[in-house]
C-alpha cells in the first residue's frame, strides 16, 4: 500500500475552523494546483451553487423541513466553505440560518425537532463548530456530550455494541438500533469538536467515547472474516473489505456464494464511512482492516453509480469519496490497476450534473436525494472539499 495514505491530520478532512476552501488550498503545495482550468469552473460552480442555496432559505431560517434541523446545517456548512460567507446576503443568511439552529437545542443537549436525535445533532454539531462563534461553546459542549451518551452498550444483541444510530427520540423501533452511517456523522461531529477544544487550548471533556468499542462495532460491519466471523460476513474476494450498513443488515441486499451460502453485499456509501470511521478512530494505517478497506474501494472506484446501489445515495456517495480520498494526501489513486485522477473526475462529474440554475438533484429518490437543497449541499461540500486538490 503507497506510504503516502492517511499521512495528514484529520484536521485537513474536517477543513480548518473559519476557513473556507480558498484558504485552505493556499497550504497546499502549487503540484497540486496545476488544473487552473478546471479550478475556475469548481469556484464557478461553487459560486452559483451557494447563491440558488441561499436563495432557498425559508422566513424561519431554515432549509427544507423545520423538523429535520440537520438539512439546515448542511445548507450552512455549504456556505460558511463556499468562500462567499463575508458577502452581505450570504453572511446574513448564515446568522439566520444558525439561530434557526440554535433554537432547535433540547433540554438533553441535543439540537433536534422530532426525531433522529443523534443525525440531527451531530451535523449541527459540525456546523456550530466551524461557524467558531466563542457564544455557542456550551452549547457545542452539550451536543458534544449527548452525542457521547447515545453510544451503544449492552444491547440484546451485543454485536450493535459501540455504535450510534438515529436516536431514541420520535423514530420507530427499527430505526433505534446503532448503523454505520451515523456512527460516522457521530465520530467526524466528536473528533472536531476535540479538534476545537484543542485549538482553544481549552481541558479535555471528562465525557468521551468509548473508541476502542467503536472500532469494534465499524469491524463488525466490514466484509473481512479474519477479524469478523459472523456468519453473514462474505468469503468472497469481490466483497472482501466492503462495509454493510450495519451487522446483519445491507441496503445492498446478498449474494450467493459457494454452496449457496447467503452472504451480505457491499456498498459503496458504507464502504467509504467505514473507511472514514476507521480514520476518525485513529486505526493506525498498516491495520489490515483499513488495507482491506482501501482495497475494496479502489477495485470499486467508479463516478458512474454508487457500487451496489446504482444512483441510489449517489451525491452522498460523492460526498463520503471525496472526503475519505482527501485523507490520502494526494489527487490521485490507484484503482483498477491504473492511476485515477480522482479530483479532477469528481470536479468534472459534479459540474456536469449541475442544474442551469446552479443547482443539483438525484432523479432517484432514496434517502431524500429529489430534495435539491440537499443534494446541492452535498454536491457544494465535495466540491469545496476536492477544490485543494486541483
Amino acid at each position: 500500500m503507497d506510504s503516502r495514505f492517511f499521512t495528514i491530520p484529520l484536521l485537513a478532512v474536517l477543513l480548518p475552523l473559519n476557513q473556507g476552501p480558498r484558504a485552505w488550498a493556499a497550504s497546499i503545495p502549487p503540484t497540486v494546483q496545476a488544473n487552473g482550468s478546471l479550478r475556475l469552473e469548481v469556484e464557478s460552480a461553487i459560486t452559483r451553487g451557494t447563491r440558488w442555496l441561499r436563495a432557498r432559505q425559508t422566513d424561519s431560517g431554515a432549509w427544507s423541513e423545520e423538523r429535520t434541523p440537520a438539512l439546515s446545517a448542511l445548507a450552512l456548512l455549504a456556505i460558511e466553505r463556499s468562500g462567499l460567507s463575508h458577502h452581505p446576503e450570504e453572511k446574513a443568511a448564515m446568522e439566520k440560518g444558525f439561530r434557526f439552529l440554535r433554537s432547535q437545542a433540547k433540554a438533553d443537549g441535543g439540537i433536534y425537532a422530532e426525531g433522529l436525535s443523534n443525525y440531527n445533532t451531530a451535523i449541527s454539531l459540525l456546523a456550530l463548530l466551524q461557524h467558531n462563534d466563542p457564544t455557542d461553546q456550551t452549547l457545542t459542549r452539550k451536543a458534544h456530550d449527548f452525542l457521547v451518551h447515545q453510544q451503544a452498550s449492552q444491547m440484546i444483541r451485543p454485536e450493535l455494541d459501540g455504535g450510534i444510530g438515529y436516536g431514541p427520540t420520535g423514530v420507530s423501533p427499527k430505526r433505534q438500533h446503532p448503523d454505520l452511517d451515523n456512527t460516522v456523522v457521530s465520530l467526524e461531529a466528536l473528533r472536531a469538536y476535540e479538534l476545537a477544544e484543542k485549538a482553544r487550548e481549552q481541558p479535555p471533556s471528562l465525557t468521551s467515547l468509548d473508541w476502542k468499542a467503536a472500532i469494534a462495532f465499524i469491524s463488525r460491519c466490514q466484509n473481512v472474516p479474519e477479524t469478523n466471523p459472523q456468519p453473514w460476513v462474505s468469503i468472497s474476494p469481490s466483497e472482501r473489505g466492503g462495509f454493510v450498513y450495519y451487522p446483519g443488515f445491507s441496503n445492498a441486499g446478498e449474494i450467493e456464494e459457494e454452496g449457496g451460502r447467503k452472504a451480505l453485499r457491499s456498498s459503496g456509501t458504507m464502504s467509504y464511512a467505514g473507511l472514514l470511521s476507521f480514520i476518525y478512530a485513529d486505526l493506525p494505517k498498516d491495520d489490515p482492516r483499513l488495507k482491506a478497506a482501501l482495497g475494496w474501494l479502489q477495485n470499486n472506484y467508479t463516478l458512474a453509480e454508487n457500487p451496489g446501489l446504482g444512483k441510489q445515495g449517489l451525491f452522498y456517495y460523492y460526498h463520503l469519496m471525496s472526503k475519505a480520498l482527501a485523507a490520502t494526501g494526494s489527487n490521485t489513486f490507484e484503482a483498477r490497476g491504473k492511476i485515477q485522477n480522482w479530483s479532477h473526475e469528481l470536479g468534472i462529474a459534479l459540474i456536469n450534473r449541475q442544474e442551469a440554475d446552479g443547482y443539483w438533484v438525484n432523479d432517484t429518490g432514496r434517502w431524500m436525494e429529489k430534495d435539491p437543497v440537499l443534494v446541492t449541499a452535498y454536491s457544494l461540500l465535495t466540491l469545496e472539499m476536492l477544490l485543494s486538490h486541483l
